[in-house]
């Protein structure tokens, strides 16, 4: 009952109701615009990519990579473009101006963002066409159809990242995010099917025990994501006495400095898993002429292999320390507390605070790289224990946190709305009015 009240009062909401609608309608245009297929492409003769990097695209853009979509390409270019201007704003001093210029410098990164997404969706759009669609599914002549559907696939990701930017200011949740997840969740239910329908007469049963492992897995990565260490600290403030001394005192008003247990979110497994398609890139070259080579190839292919999850583990562990050693940065942070007259109790301001600040995060971070390693290969063990490798995909790794984490963002934004609403009716009755009046009248 307590869950239809709270749909019931989110529908009574206008404005979060509005939102909702839009973020929806947003969100059935997208799925649309993956099911319209390029000018000139026979779908009959496309292959399949299920394995390796493509199929791993495939997964984040539901279906449209395969389909030859005019939205083939998605939203990925942008999430390239967004990583590489994140990157260059660690390095590069223009960069690191612009985003402390406010709202003004917001606006000039988003459309540096913009031009290099258009920049990137040609160069990927030209290896996608030339490389992934066979020649007999193409019905015209070649260079016409290259030429044509580039402009097709980078007016379809302009189009999408709109749609992002839409759903971010008129919807709910953030826009982007939103179109990664439903072309995640959109192989979801097929790959339950699928699943079912391998086990046979024991699918029910199996099925189940899978299910119960699925959503065991899931609360596993929403405690990683809202993890949180709280260091406490305490804000001092400075009073006049007699003859003008300026004395500090302790207001007893204490406060917790929140360090996120992921600081890194999914982006070490995002770097991890680009760089684990380097090795057998590099070893096809020579797996004909070489018996290493091979192996090596062979070896990486396979996401069930000791050699590719080993690696795959000690690069994200790798990447989770250095993400988080760019992200947080503790001397920052000591100077915001100095600034603002905070500090921690038992610990001196400056130096000692950074330092401070600097173990609490190694400490939180090594298993905080541990237990995202864990999830990113628990795919890898699914797979070994019989579980087909399209639902394979959701026991772990960059769909399943990227999925938990925009349902929670999403569900923070309703909950707000939800407060709000409610302490705009506790201001509407007259208790409050009330109050109001006798602060009035003393």
């Amino acid at each position: 009952m307590k869950f239809f009240t709270t749909l019931k009062n989110i529908f009574s909401i206008k404005e979060l109701r509005d939102k909702i609608i839009y973020t929806l309608g947003f969100l059935a245009i997208f799925r649309l615009g993956s099911f319209i297929v390029l000018p000139g492409v026979d779908t009959e003769s496309l292959t399949s990519q299920s394995g390796g990097f493509l199929g791993f695209l495939d997964v984040f853009l539901g279906g449209a990579f395969n389909r030859a979509s005019i939205f083939a390409l998605g939203i990925m270019p942008y999430i390239s473009a967004s990583i590489v201007i994140q990157l260059l704003s660690m390095a590069i001093p223009y960069f690191q101006r612009l985003q402390k210029e406010g709202e003004s410098g917001r606006k000039k990164i988003n459309q540096i963002t913009r031009v290099l997404t258009i920049l990137i969706t040609f160069g990927q759009g030209t290896g996608y066409l030339m490389s992934t669609i066979p020649s007999e599914a193409i019905m015209v002549e070649q260079s016409f159809f290259i030429a044509s559907s580039l402009i097709i696939l980078t007016a379809g990701t302009v189009f999408c990242m709109w749609l992002g930017e839409k759903i971010t200011d008129k919807g709910i949740g953030n826009g982007i995010s939103m179109l990664i997840m439903v072309g995640i969740i959109a192989s979801l239910p097929g790959a339950i099917v699928e699943e079912f329908a391998a086990k046979g007469s024991r699918g029910f049963l199996i099925l189940f025990i899978e299910l119960l492992a699925f959503f065991i897995v899931v609360m596993g990565v929403v405690l990683l994501s809202t993890a949180v260490r709280k260091v406490p600290i305490q804000y001092a403030r400075q009073v006049v006495g007699a003859g003008g001394k300026k004395k500090t005192l302790n207001t007893g008003q204490r406060s917790y400095l929140p360090l996120k247990v992921n600081a890194a979110n999914v982006m070490p497994i995002i770097f991890a898993q680009s760089l684990m398609f380097v090795p057998p890139l590099i070893a096809g070259v020579w797996q004909e002429d070489s018996d290493t080579a091979r192996t090596i190839y062979y070896a990486f292919s396979d996401f069930t292999s000791w050699q590719y999850n080993l690696t795959f583990a000690l690069l994200i562990i790798l990447f989770t320390f250095f993400y988080t050693a760019i992200t947080i940065n503790p001397q920052q942070i000591s100077e915001d507390l100095r600034r603002n007259n905070a500090f921690i109790p038992g610990v001196k301001p400056g130096e000692p605070t950074a330092d401070f600040i600097a173990t609490v995060v190694d400490r939180i971070t090594m298993p905080s790289a541990i237990y995202l390693a864990v999830i990113a290969i628990l795919p890898a063990f699914a797979a070994l224990m019989g579980v087909s490798q399209g639902f394979a995909r959701f026991f772990g790794g960059t769909s399943l946190i990227i999925m938990v984490g925009v349902v929670l963002d999403t569900l923070q934004q309703i909950e707000s709305y939800l407060l709000m609403q409610h302490y705009e009716g506790m201001m509407k009755s007259g208790n409050v009015k009330g109050r109001q009046n006798v602060a009035t009248m003393a």
